[in-house]
């Protein structure tokens, strides 16, 4: 079902299991090793097979590997083993419906929504606006764009623009939208312009459509006659 909605987001989804193949220490510890093959396992299950609920498993599996993994000396690997079996897990939810677990089943494996890695923000605001509920992502998505630690990294800008169109304009916070364009150093002046365009549009739609409402004819009850007992 959201396979060709978040195609673009997922890219390279399929190469998952070699993600940390050409760069992968060799001192990568037993518990790393046997999550990277999970995570092999779980992608051609993925995409080869389409066997969702058996992807989901083997993501399942390598994530709770990694979390008793006591001795890995290589946090940085393991971390981005985590967040790629958390994406193929993501994937695997949507494409059986069960896209309403993926936010706890996500809160599982990363608990402050400050410390998401970006792509798994990225594929949860995209989800959760592909299925018309954006509310569920705006609290997450307020964190992690109010946390410090976040504004300077590459992805700020790209997680600022989804966050306005997917999230805030939808549920018609403009106000919101507007500070967030405003303190945010990472959108360009082009960037910034167009969003500023894109409120001034939604916001007009908005007040034409309360317009129309207002206008319209009250509907009265319909009155209804008894006869009268002697």
């Amino acid at each position: 079902m959201m396979r060709n909605d978040l195609s673009v987001a997922l890219a390279g989804i399929g190469g998952a299991g070699s993600l940390l193949r050409s760069s992968e220490p060799v001192s990568l510890s037993p518990v790393a090793s046997q999550a990277a093959s999970l995570l092999e396992e779980a992608a051609d299950l993925l995409v080869m097979n389409r066997d969702f609920a058996a992807a989901l498993d083997r993501c399942e599996k390598g994530c709770e590997r990694l979390r008793k993994d006591l001795e890995n000396e290589d946090a940085d690997s393991s971390e981005e083993l985590k967040c790629s079996l958390c994406t193929v897990g993501i994937q695997a939810l949507a494409e059986m419906n069960r896209w309403r677990e993926v936010l706890p089943w996500i809160l599982q494996y990363y608990h402050d929504p400050e410390c998401w890695p970006s792509r798994i923000l990225e594929l949860c605001i995209l989800l959760h606006s592909k299925v018309e509920e954006p509310h569920v992502m705006l609290e997450v998505a307020r964190d992690w764009l109010h946390s410090s630690a976040n504004q300077h990294l590459p992805s700020y800008g790209l997680l600022a623009q989804l966050h306005l169109f997917h999230v805030l304009l939808p549920l018609r916070l403009f106000a919101e939208a507007e500070d967030l364009i405003r303190d945010s150093k990472a959108l360009s002046k082009e960037q910034q312009v167009e969003a500023y365009e894109s409120i001034k549009e939604q916001r007009q739609q908005w007040l034409q459509k309360e317009e129309e409402v207002r206008q319209l004819p009250e509907e009265r009850p319909e009155m209804v006659w008894y006869p009268k007992r002697c």
